[in-house]
């Protein structure tokens, strides 16, 4: 026997053991040793692990207090798109939505699965033949940021499936949340401590998972229940998501307690008030419930609308409201130059969450409530809704001696707070705007935000606050102005920013590595020269034309000259683009500054990708819906949906009777396996390459 054989035999015990442990104590809720016994066990497989350390592996219990740092957060595209839910606030739209089921699966009682919706952050867990290998937040339901290694601190999330037979891949979503009571006592210890204090426990679990020390995670009160499937090969599903759930509770990922089956809409109407009488007792955050039909194969007949899934409904408890007093009213001008009036308030805790301020939408809102300084006003907050003004109580308004109101009706401004421009409101739109364009620094700041951002330009590191900085000390006019942009100027910027607010500046403290920052910024920038038609569109910041939009532009004119000098009739004639968008689009480039910024943009190096006109109709795949599932070893997915557009094709993330082909990579899952039953077009990689080539795309 090796002089090894012997530790690695009681390791591998030890690791078998506290695994053990905390399967009882996290998911099944039924402790089979005591405390003492557990930290016992513990240390001594931490003493072993420290004097062999050629036995350690990254799947140990010891393992879970976090590593270094990380610069950052990688991305990661969601093999199964994490879809949103369509939402109900009422009993009838909750009828309505059964009936809709029933008449289109002949079910007059469907059966659904339902569960407390949880008020934490939604994530997805990737495990290979039992092994969780990635975990990632949802995201915007197609890419996500890579928080792994803050996952593996959560106890609960095993990190190795339990049984036999394992998926070759088995992507499990589910929420992170922190209890209320362990939300209590971590707060009470970082006060101890020295520590900052967590607002409440749903902002506590999404900001734990998002910091890129894994370290401070460790520390956190994060708890994990799984409540739906992603990507899943190498294993035959059940027929019903309740069967699902109890499968993933036989390998060890802990699923609500609270899950139970209803039968048509008396069932999920009486669970809805049961939970919601229970809800101020649970030991955890809830801001409603979710049905979903549990027979897979409704789901599939009911299929997907938009990002929601047809066959799945959020039925919201009532927002909560608190009572508050305005302080003063305030107006927010934005991107586009919409003025928006919002209230600073006595500080109030809705939802969980302390609020100062909440919006008041636009000026008709002022009028019909009647908002004034000093009022008593109900606030509302729903899940993550901003903050909103509900409701004046009139009767407690204050009064001047004679009895009239002691404030006169507030007025929207007239001229814009920022940059003095005027403020109008064209007919029929209940919006205000600040006529002053990019010479307005409030809209400067917001476009030139936008315009870095990761699905725009996408030039990381430019943050808001640096972009606010570059405008205040008066460095960035337009969005070309960035391309101009030294590391001195940088380093400079961030001197004067520290001296005004009273700090020392970095430069002062750490000397050559605070230049790092700037070199990384401007290596971002110059990165971001070379771009697409499609992202440069967007990132112009044309009112109402947001990223399908700019594609389709993009598509159907080929290059932007011919796009800038389009009338509004052409325009209109593009798919998708009505006669209000049409004159918004003639109007940005009929602006002899917004041409100028293109022209600059030029100057300075900004380049993007031309060809010919693609329209809708025309190519091989015109009017075919492409599906791509599974991974690509000649290319990104993103790549070869792009080649596909520029053939025609309408490249979609669901499959249905409808879709004309679906290329299949690795470890394709199931949107393969549906396309299979439905005798669907599938396409292989060296099918798609020989396609492509022979259209020269």
């Amino acid at each position: 026997m090796s002089k090894t054989a012997a530790p690695a035999a009681r390791i591998a015990e030890l690791r078998r053991r506290i695994d053990d442990a905390n399967h009882r104590y996290h998911v099944l809720d039924d402790p089979s040793i005591p405390d003492v016994e557990y930290d016992r066990l513990m240390r001594e497989l931490e003493a072993l692990e420290a004097a062999h350390p050629e036995l350690v592996d990254f799947d140990s219990p010891t393992q879970r207090v976090g590593n270094a740092p990380s610069a950052k957060f990688a991305e990661v595209t969601h093999a199964v798109p994490m879809l949103s839910l369509a939402n109900a606030f009422t009993d009838e739209e909750v009828n309505e939505f059964v009936t809709r089921i029933g008449k289109e699966t002949g079910d007059d009682s469907p059966v659904f699965s339902v569960e407390p919706k949880l008020d934490g952050l939604a994530i997805s867990l990737r495990y290979e033949n039992g092994v969780f290998v990635r975990g990632a937040t949802r995201g915007d339901g197609t890419t996500g940021e890579d928080v792994t290694a803050n996952l593996r601190t959560v106890k609960v999330i095993p990190l190795r499936l339990r049984g036999k037979a394992l998926p070759e891949v088995l992507e499990v979503r589910g929420e992170v949340y922190m209890p209320r009571a362990e939300f209590e006592h971590y707060n009470i210890w970082a006060l101890e401590h020295g520590e900052k204090t967590l607002a409440n426990p749903r902002n506590g679990a999404a900001g734990s998972l998002r910091q890129l020390d894994p370290r401070v995670t460790a520390k956190r009160p994060l708890r994990f229940y799984a409540y739906a499937l992603g990507e899943v090969t190498g294993a035959k599903l059940p027929a019903t998501h309740s069967q699902t759930l109890a499968w993933l509770r036989e390998l060890g990922l802990p699923v609500c307690p609270q899950v139970e089956v209803a039968k048509g809409v008396e069932g999920v109407l009486d669970y809805y008030a049961r939970i919601g009488a229970q809800r101020d007792t649970l030991p955890y955050d809830i801001d409603g419930v979710v049905y979903k039909l549990d027979r897979y194969d409704q789901q599939r007949a009911m299929g997907f609308v938009s990002r929601a899934p047809r066959w799945a409904l959020a039925h919201k408890f009532p927002a909560q409201e608190e009572m508050t007093t305005v302080e003063s009213i305030e107006v927010n001008v934005g991107r586009t130059g919409a003025v928006t009036p919002w209230v600073l308030m006595t500080p109030v805790h809705v939802g969980g969450v302390t609020v100062t301020r909440a919006t008041l939408h636009n000026a008709d809102q002022i009028a019909r409530l009647d908002v004034r300084v000093g009022d008593a006003v109900i606030v509302r907050r729903a899940g993550d809704v901003i903050p909103e003004v509900v409701r004046v109580i009139e009767e407690r308004r204050p009064l001047d001696k004679r009895g009239k109101p002691l404030h006169p009706p507030y007025q929207l401004p007239t001229t814009c707070p920022v940059c003095g421009s005027a403020v109008e409101r064209e007919e029929g739109e209940v919006v205000a705007r600040c006529t002053g364009g990019l010479f307005c620094p409030a809209q400067r700041i917001q476009a030139l935000f936008h315009f870095a951002s990761r699905r725009a330009m996408d030039i990381e590191g430019m943050g808001e606050r640096f972009i606010t900085a570059l405008v205040e000390f008066d460095y960035v006019h337009t969005v070309a102005d960035l391309y101009k942009l030294t590391v001195g100027d940088l380093l400079e910027m961030k001197r004067r920013a520290d001296e005004r607010d009273g700090t020392t500046p970095e430069t002062v403290k750490a000397g050559k590595v605070a230049s790092k920052w700037a070199e990384n910024l401007i290596a971002a920038i110059d990165a971001s020269r070379n771009t697409t038609l499609e992202r440069l569109l967007f990132a112009l910041g044309i009112r109402d034309v947001g990223e399908s939009t700019a594609k389709t532009l993009a598509r159907h004119f080929g290059a932007l000259d011919p796009l800038i000098a389009a009338s509004e009739e052409e325009l209109v004639a593009v798919p998708d683009v009505g006669p209000i968008v049409a004159a918004r689009i003639a109007h940005f480039f009929a602006e002899q500054h917004n041409r100028d910024v293109i022209a600059a943009l030029r100057a300075n190096g900004v380049h993007w990708q031309e060809g010919a006109p693609r329209r809708a109709s025309e190519g091989p795949l015109a009017g075919m819906t492409v599906v791509l599932t599974g991974g690509l070893a000649s290319m990104s997915r993103d790549e070869a949906g792009a080649k596909l557009e520029a053939l025609g094709a309408k490249v979609s993330g669901s499959v249905s009777k409808k879709t004309g082909i679906v290329v299949a990579g690795e470890a394709a899952g199931s949107k393969l396996a549906k396309a299979q039953e439905l005798g669907l077009d599938i396409w292989d990689e060296d099918k798609l390459l020989a396609f492509l080539a022979e259209h020269g795309a």
